[in-house]
């Protein structure tokens, strides 16, 4: 209930436990027989505080109304009474008690037809006086708010549902789905504990029963999980924060946070799913749906076997009746994503208990199918999580069990890993036509990351688990190798360009000899930017997509021709005229000055110094003149003003020492923590130098630092190569010469290292 007044919320927080167990003598504890106790201890002291009075009642809603108290939940209470006199009086007596024993309190103070008339107006009101219940005072007063208020809702839920949808979705939007999240909020999220309370709300009203016992079990467990949340923290909070998981893991007796993150997403999912389906019976009981001459609703045939009734999907009666096929429920499943329509629950239910096993290999049907279902575009997530609530996705891939709700702790990722896969999957779906073979890309997004979770590269471990999946599933020996590969090599693009010279000869041949053929890029090239648009908005760029798309250029003419391509000639323009030279066009940044080392260093100071992060580096010497072009974003997503950064990188490269040292100060200044670095060198990756990768957290001005220490080392950077993922970085530097000796390795790494 809305509140005009709250106690004071700090010094609640502060003072809770002591207070709680010493004044109030509510216990703590974890678990339903806690919460009914902590309910029972709230009663008697809140029944001390209202003396005997006809036509007054104190009336409990929210978490207490439901006897659902977590540790340091809010107490929500209303003052009913029936116009007698005294009562703002009465109401201070009972208030400020409960803020004296430093509870937190959202109260209000109405009659039952104020109560009422608040309820027809703020649905929110009306949902929480549907938990009312009579701790104190006036029994017959209190039931006839309680009986009204539901009978009202019965009412008119299936009108108001239609503004509380609304409602709920702006909060989803606000907060995120909890199944996905790595710090999700327990109550307000998508899955969470107040969608809980609109499924109870939709139960009430008899829309369908929308607490089935999977609901109540999910329930149960979000509620404990807050408890322990609660005593975890000493105070209240919803929002489950990465260094509270142990904690809560813990008190809970779950192994480990993994554990933890993937109980509480498989609940929020079954919460969810149960969500959907009765807003969906509401919609049917709200607009009705068309009718035969009899008033039965019409059913429709739109697969074999599986009709339209009412909006749903559900068996045809002669499915029902005979044997059923075991491709039956992929068969289900594929025709819910092609006509984007819901399985019916009872058809789901039917089809986990009695639908027999795949047996190995599928046959033909079921292939088809699955191909189906992957390709089916934005119907494919709705149908396959629909499936997954059932059980029958285990049934398709046994491999699924251990891929369910597993957090991805990579900031970049926005899904959980199973849903990672079928979302890769429904993006696939959208470069279907650019490959020879789609069913194979589709079956390929959708394992490509299947090692994730096992010991070791998931590209490497997971190759022998999507070939199983591809025999058990019934392809040719041919394409399960090629599932394999897809598999093995689904990062090389990516990587490569965005950590090696994309005009080195090397990186060319390498990338041809490991992909083999151009029906193998293409598949990998569509599943490199399904991967991306699945993980999320972090992990593609536009830059990004130009490099992929360039190195596949690259690699086509190689494998097409056997001819490697020429490296891309220098601008003429840094060729000709008075040094230096500097040009600013889009992303690009190209200086040339007078042959000297450190050129790259200072250039990469200057864009830092202005909040330019550099994508990639070249350094050249030609004709006697230092080239460096680099491609640059902003840091911070604003541009940088040409005006100032032209000027300053004149003087810097024409050795202007207070340029310098402002970007000396500043680079100091923005060093910092993160995750310990680490120096890989490569061999053999490039023509005319050997690779110094360094492997760390990043930070503003850290290619600044490095090259600067290279060039004080004695090393010449002819390119550099920087890849972002989330917090850390990838950088590449190719340093010119043969092999340095393990000397001159040690020496060069330590450099590194301390800039880092």
């Amino acid at each position: 209930m809305t509140s005009l007044i709250k106690g004071n919320a700090s010094a609640a927080d502060r003072g809770a436990n002591l207070l709680i167990n010493e004044v109030v003598g509510v216990p703590g504890g974890i678990g339903e027989p806690a919460r009914q106790a902590r309910a029972a201890a709230y009663d008697n002291f809140l029944r001390g505080l209202l003396p005997p009075r006809d036509g007054v009642a104190l009336i409990a809603v929210g978490g207490l109304g439901r006897r659902q108290c977590a540790p340091y939940g809010d107490l929500d209470l209303v003052l009913l009474h029936a116009g007698v006199p005294g009562t703002d009086e009465l109401a201070a007596s009972v208030w400020y008690p409960i803020w004296d024993a430093g509870l937190r309190l959202d109260h209000s103070v109405r009659t039952v037809s104020e109560a009422l008339s608040v309820a027809q107006d703020d649905v929110k009101v009306a949902l929480g006086l549907l938990d009312a219940r009579l701790v104190a005072g006036d029994p017959v007063l209190a039931e006839a708010l309680v009986s009204t208020a539901a009978d009202h809702w019965r009412r008119t839920a299936v009108r108001q549902l239609v503004g509380l949808r609304e409602v709920t979705t702006a909060r989803w939007q606000a907060h995120g789905e909890l199944a996905f999240l790595l710090e999700g909020d327990l109550k307000e999220a998508a899955g969470g504990l107040r969608d809980v309370g609109l499924l109870r709300a939709i139960s009430a009203a008899g829309i369908t029963d929308a607490l089935r016992p999977a609901v109540r079990a999910a329930h149960l467990r979000l509620l404990d999980t807050r408890d322990a949340l609660h005593q975890q923290v000493g105070r209240r909070v919803d929002r489950l924060v990465a260094q509270e998981r142990d904690g809560v893991a813990a008190l809970l007796a779950l192994d480990d946070r993994d554990v933890l993150l993937r109980r509480v997403a498989g609940d929020a999912r079954t919460v969810s799913h149960a969500l959907d389906d009765a807003f969906r019976a509401a919609d049917r009981l709200r607009s009705g749906r068309s009718r035969g001459g009899n008033g039965r609703p019409v059913r429709r045939p739109v697969a074999r076997d599986v009709v339209e009734h009412d909006g749903e999907l559900v068996l045809a009666r002669t499915a029902i009746g005979a044997r059923p096929d075991p491709s039956l429920s992929l068969r289900v499943a594929a025709a819910a994503a092609a006509t984007r329509l819901p399985i019916a629950r009872a058809t789901c239910e039917w089809l986990a208990a009695y639908c027999p096993p795949l047996p190995a290999p599928w046959p033909a049907e079921a292939r088809a199918a699955l191909t189906t279902l992957l390709g089916a575009g934005p119907g494919l997530v709705p149908a396959w999580e629909t499936c997954d609530r059932y059980g029958l996705v285990d049934g398709w891939l046994p491999e699924w069990t251990r891929l369910r709700s597993l957090p991805q702790h990579n900031p970049v990722h926005r899904y959980t890993l199973d849903r990672h896969l079928v979302q890769t999957a429904h993006e696939a779906s959208h470069h279907a036509r650019d490959v020879e073979r789609p069913d194979l890309l589709l079956l390929g997004a959708l394992l490509h990351d299947i090692g994730k979770g096992l010991p070791g590269d998931h590209s490497t471990v997971g190759v022998p688990v999507a070939e199983a999946v591809a025999t058990r599933i019934g392809l040719p020996a041919a394409e399960v190798e090629l599932i394999g590969r897809l598999v093995r090599l689904h990062l090389l693009l990516p990587d490569v360009a965005t950590r090696r010279d994309l005009s080195d000869p090397v990186t060319i041949a390498s990338v041809a000899e490991a992909v083999g053929d151009t029906g193998t890029l293409d598949l990998l090239h569509a599943l490199v930017r399904a991967d991306a648009a699945a993980t999320g908005p972090a992990a593609w760029s536009d830059w990004k997509g130009r490099l992929v798309a360039e190195l596949v250029a690259r690699v086509r003419t190689a494998l097409d021709t056997g001819v490697l391509p020429e490296p891309p000639a220098p601008d003429p323009a840094l060729l000709d005229g008075p040094l230096p030279v500097v040009h600013l066009t889009g992303d690009r940044v190209a200086v040339a000055a007078a042959d000297r080392r450190g050129l790259l260093a200072t250039v990469a100071g200057c864009l830092a110094l202005h909040r330019l992060e550099v994508i990639s580096a070249d350094a050249s010497v030609v004709d006697g003149r230092a080239l460096v072009e680099c491609r640059v974003q902003p840091r911070y997503g604003l541009p940088a003003d040409p005006v100032p950064l032209r000027a300053d990188l004149r003087r810097a490269v024409g050795g202007d020492v207070s340029v310098t040292q402002r970007l000396r100060g500043r680079a100091l200044a923005a060093r910092g923590g993160g995750a310990a670095p680490r120096v890989v060198w490569h061999r053999e990756a490039a023509t005319d130098a050997v690779l110094l990768e360094l492997r760390a957290a990043d930070a503003a001005g850290l290619l600044y630092r490095v090259a600067c220490a290279l060039d004080e080392a004695g090393a010449l950077v002819r390119a550099a190569r920087i890849s972002t993922l989330g917090g850390d970085v990838v950088d590449a530097f190719y340093l010119v010469g043969g092999w340095p000796d393990d000397a001159t390795r040690a020496r060069l790494e330590a450099a590194v290292l301390a800039a880092v």
